[in-house]
Parts: structure tokens; C-alpha cells; sequence
């Protein structure tokens, strides 16, 4: 069968008013602020409003790891969400915002795809109400400030070579990764290296996603660390007098966004932190929101259960207070013979031929990937829900034996065809879901607050990714030292490494043993609220491939956009 194009899918959506979806959530029409007739920004007093109602059964949508394709985490928790309504459940999906960089580079927008997609998946995937460019601003403005402190004197006694806080742009860009600013006459600047990032790995974007209040965020943004005076004391945003500029800035793009699915299901996108070096997950806001005006609210966590879920649950739930009820693992077939090790898949070409032929034998020598990721979300004390993504080209057995797998492990386990069927494909998995909602949790953090730093990623390393443990550079060792020294010892880890691996090493497929996680050095995200490890070389900024998806991006003679996927 010919699947129509996810951007033809779309527009042939019959989608609600705003009002409409806000009013099926409970969400007063006061308290929408309209960005066009389908999208509208939500006041955070609806929290408020809304603090006498049930809470909603809360379910956190992640995954194995994923081959360079991604194995479609959103549109799975899209049609779930569908397939909920369609059991008479009402459900509020919250999601991360997409970046530009990957809309115009290999991946593509983040709408979802078929049948269940987030609408107008042109809006979602471009630009949207200008979040990620409030974002941009806010952050170039401290960076700005940083130099013109440098230029006017540099009374506070910043060691230029100290400062981290580089500049963003929602862009790929491999040629901005290093730069020199301050170049020309004297009256242009102090001449000193730095470089960009890409606008998803930007500080003041965490500081979003986890923020529980507009006062929060303004505190979060002045407690951001850009650099250390020659006698290592740390140099804040509120040392720059910056903060408060950066949080009006932020001021509209603190309040949630609200959307609707291609069957008319409410979904708030909200912020979009990278899911390599930093939590990878929507807005707490968006989940003290949705948490009161569903029977279930669903959110997704960047890449595999060792990565976006880890942090969902030892760092977003630390910060919201929330628990999640379950845990939904995407698989595919594709993804478990990619760890068999037969098979190498690459973004942007088409998958190997002898891959699509019917296999089981590859499907079960990639097994170990999915067991350890059940195991991984039971770490946590919550019940798992392996969710198999069908594509057309999966055949019967091999889908027998991803449930016999998952069966195995204890899990329990659903086919989804969503994308070709939407919420009427995700029944299955929606009634699956339901049953794992009534489980009673035992949730639990991978570690204490007043653990060290290094306990801390040692509890990780060996808790979450089954390493043998942690193996720390001299540099990795002195950055610790400084960061308990100066009171931070007691913030959550986040650890930067590939997605591509449960491990550090990308080239390491399954469920690797008998490794050692390699800290090569260990940063501070003061204003976020957690320092990271960096574990292998990690990229900030990326950059276009041969023939990015931007090349196929157009207007057509109507003014409607075409190529966009």
C-alpha cells in the first residue's frame, strides 16, 4: 500500500478550533492566547485553575536505542494518545518543541508521521511561536554582555580563557563550531576564541524545561555560571546584571503551547533540550499542566531508556515531584536486527535490502538490547510496556518473536500500527497501557542528592548501563574537586555520551558488558540545576549533510510548502 505524505496527511486533517481542544482539557478560554486559529500559548494561572481536579495517570514514552533512523518515539505517544480517546479515555500528550537544525538537516520535522502526527505539522517544525528564538536571544544577550564586560574594564576580574558560554543559533552550522570574536579595532571587542551551539544544547533552554515558575526561571537564569574570575570564584548571569533582561525575553515563551493531533487530541509542546548532553525532555510546566487535565497524560523522553527516560525520571521528576505510572518502550524490528550486529543503517540512505527480508533469527540476536532496556526502566521501580512500531515492510513472525522477547523479560507487550492506522492501530496498546497504569509503582531515584559526584555517575554507570565503572581523567577528577568546593556536589548528573549506545562507544551494539565509562571531563550547568560528565566526543553544533532536507524544501505556486517531512 501507498501511505499518503505525512505533509498531505495533514492538510487533509479536519482540525478543532483551539478553544475546542483547550475546553476538552478543562482549560478555561480566559487563559488561551491565540497564535491563528489552531495554535495558542497558555496562561500559567490554568495551573491554578486547574489544582482541584484528579490527577491523571502519568506515562513516560521512551525507547531501546535507536538506530541513526530513530524508531519513532513521538508518533508512537501521538497514537497512543489516539488510541486512548478512541477508548473512551481522555488523554493530553506533552511534548518537546522541534529545532530547526534537523528540520532542514538529515531527520526532518518532529511532528510524528501518517495518521498520527502533531498539526499543523508546518507550524510545529517551523518556528512555531517563536520559543527557540526567545530562547536564541536571551542567550546571545548574556554572551553579548559577557564581551562588553570584557570590553568596559572587566571588573570582575573574568579569566577570558574560563569563560564556557558560547553563543546559538537553530541552525546546523559547522562552520560556526569555532570562532574568534572581537576581531577589528580596538573599539570592536577583546579578541578571544569561542564558537557556537545550536540553539537545543543552549543552558537558558533547560532552564525552560525545568523551570516550575516564571520567578523560577528568572532564578535559574541568574544562577547560570559563564566563566571563574583568575582566583576560580564562579562568574553568574546576576554578577552581569543580565538575568533580569533574559528573563523578559523569556516572558512569553514560559507559557506552554498548545496543539492538536490529526484526530483532534490536545498535545502541549514545550521546550526542547538536546537529548546527548542535556535532560532531553519537555517542560515541567507543560506536566503541571496536563497532569490535571486528562486521565492520562503522556510524555516522551529523548532517545533510548538510558538516556531522555534516566534523566525523565533522576532529574525532571526530581524538580516536578511527579512519578510516572509506566513506562513505554518503542522497538521495531529494524532497530533489533541493527544490534544484531548484521546490519548497519545510515541516516538519510535507504536501509539494506537483505534487512527487510523476512528474519526472526536477526530479530532475537538483537534481543539483548530490548531486555536490558526493560531492565533499565524496572531499575526504576516502573512497569514497562514494550510498544512495537509495525511498519509496512515488518513481517508477522518477526513481530511474534519481538513478543516473545519481551513476554520473556516479564514485560508486557503491544503491536502499534498507528502511523498507517492511527488511533485505531494503537488499540492494543492503549488497553495494554491502561492495565500497566494500574499496577502499583515502586519508584526510585538511581541515587541520593547528598551522594558525591563521582557516586553519583558511578550509580549510573553501573545501576542504569550495566558498565563495570567509571574511569575518570585527571582534568575529570579536578573539575569534581572544584564543583563540590563550591557547594554544587549536591545537583543531579547528567551524562553526555552517544544515543547510538547503551555504552559510550557507538560501535558497541546490544547490551555491551565488561566496559568502562571513560569521564573525560565534567562541566557545571549551575543554572539548570545539575553538572554533566562528558563521556567520548560530543557535538553541540552540527552540520548539513551532502543534500540536506533543505534543498527539497519549497513554496509551490499556491504559497503552500512542499518537502517538508
Amino acid at each position: 500500500m501507498t501511505l499518503p505524505t505525512d505533509l498531505e496527511i495533514a492538510r487533509a486533517a479536519a482540525l478543532l478550533p483551539i478553544d475546542q481542544v483547550a475546553a476538552a482539557g478543562g482549560i478555561d478560554a480566559s487563559r488561551v492566547e491565540h497564535h491563528g486559529r489552531h495554535v495558542a500559548k497558555i496562561h500559567l494561572g490554568a495551573i491554578d485553575d486547574l489544582s482541584a481536579c484528579p490527577k491523571a495517570k502519568y506515562v513516560v514514552i521512551t525507547a531501546l536505542t535507536p538506530t541513526p533512523l530513530g524508531e519513532g518515539k513521538t508518533t508512537t505517544a501521538v497514537g497512543l494518545a489516539q488510541g486512548l480517546a478512541r477508548i473512551g479515555r481522555r488523554s493530553m500528550l506533552a511534548l518537546r518543541q522541534p529545532s530547526l537544525g534537523p528540520t532542514f538537516g538529515v531527520k526532518g520535522g518532529a511532528a510524528g508521521g501518517g495518521f498520527s502526527q502533531v498539526l499543523p505539522m508546518e507550524t510545529l517544525n517551523l518556528h512555531l511561536t517563536g520559543d527557540f528564538h526567545a530562547i536564541t536571544t536571551a542567550h546571545d544577550l548574556l554572551a553579548a554582555m559577557i564581551d562588553n564586560h570584557l570590553h568596559h574594564g572587566n571588573e570582575l576580574g573574568i579569566d577570558p580563557h574560563s569563560i564556557s558560554w558560547r553563543r546559538v543559533v537553530d541552525m546546523n552550522d559547522r562552520a560556526l563550531r569555532n570562532i574568534v570574536v572581537g576581531l577589528g579595532a580596538k573599539l570592536d571587542g577583546i579578541p578571544r576564541q569561542s564558537g557556537f551551539d545550536i540553539t537545543a544544547a543552549s543552558e537558558v533552554g533547560v532552564c525552560l524545561a525545568l523551570a516550575t515558575s516564571l520567578r523560577d526561571l528568572r532564578e535559574r537564569l541568574g544562577r547560570i555560571v559563564i566563566g571563574y574570575t583568575r582566583d576560580r570564584r564562579p562568574v553568574t548571569a546576576e554578577d552581569l546584571k543580565a538575568a533580569g533582561s533574559m528573563t523578559v525575553i523569556m516572558r512569553e515563551a514560559i507559557k506552554p503551547n498548545l496543539m492538536q493531533t490529526t484526530e483532534n487530541t490536545p498535545v502541549l509542546i514545550h521546550a526542547g533540550p538536546f537529548g546527548n548532553i542535556a535532560t532531553g525532555n519537555s517542560s515541567v510546566i507543560a506536566d503541571q499542566l496536563g497532569i490535571r487535565t486528562s486521565d492520562y497524560l503522556l510524555t516522551e523522553a529523548g532517545f533510548g531508556a538510558d538516556m531522555g527516560a534516566e534523566r525523565f525520571f533522576n532529574v525532571k521528576c526530581r524538580v516536578s515531584g511527579l512519578h510516572p505510572d509506566a513506562a513505554v518502550l518503542v522497538t521495531t524490528v529494524r532497530a533489533l536486527k541493527t544490534h544484531s550486529g548484521r546490519y548497519k543503517v545510515v541516516a538519510g540512505k535507504p536501509l539494506p535490502p537483505e534487512m527487510l527480508e523476512d528474519n526472526p533469527d536477526d530479530v532475537r540476536a538483537g534481543a539483548d538490547n530490548l531486555r536490558k532496556h526493560i531492565e533499565i526502566v524496572r531499575g526504576f521501580g516502573v512497569a514497562p510496556v514494550v510498544a512495537i512500531n509495525v511498519f509496512p515492510t515488518d513481517h508477522e513472525d518477526e513481530i511474534s518473536a519481538i513478543r516473545e522477547i519481551a513476554e520473556q523479560a516479564g514485560a508486557r507487550v503491544a503491536a502499534s500500527t498507528h502511523v498507517v492506522d492511527g488511533g485505531e492501530g494503537a488499540l492494543e496498546l492503549a488497553r495494554v497501557v491502561e492495565e500497566a497504569c494500574g499496577e502499583q509503582t515502586d519508584f526510585r531515584f538511581s541515587y541520593e542528592e547528598q551522594d558525591s559526584i563521582e557516586t553519583k555517575l558511578h550509580k549510573v554507570a553501573t545501576g542504569v548501563y550495566g558498565a563495570d565503572g567509571v574511569e575518570f581523567t585527571v582534568q575529570a577528577r579536578k573539575d569534581v574537586a572544584l564543583f563540590e568546593e563550591l557547594g554544587y556536589g549536591n545537583l543531579p548528573v547528567v551524562i553526555a555520551k552517544t544515543h547510538l549506545s547503551i555504552s559510550h562507544d557507538p560501535a558497541l551494539r546490544g547490551a555491551p558488558t565488561g566496559w568502562t565509562l571513560p569521564v573525560r571531563e565534567v562541566r557545571l550547568a549551575a543554572g539548570a540545576g545539575y553538572v554533566y560528565a562528558i563521556c567520548g566526543e560530543m557535538r553541540t553544533m552540527p552540520g548539513l549533510g551532502k543534500h540536506p532536507a533543505a534543498e527539497r524544501i519549497d513554496i509551490d505556486e499556491n504559497g503552500e510548502i512542499v518537502g517538508l517531512f
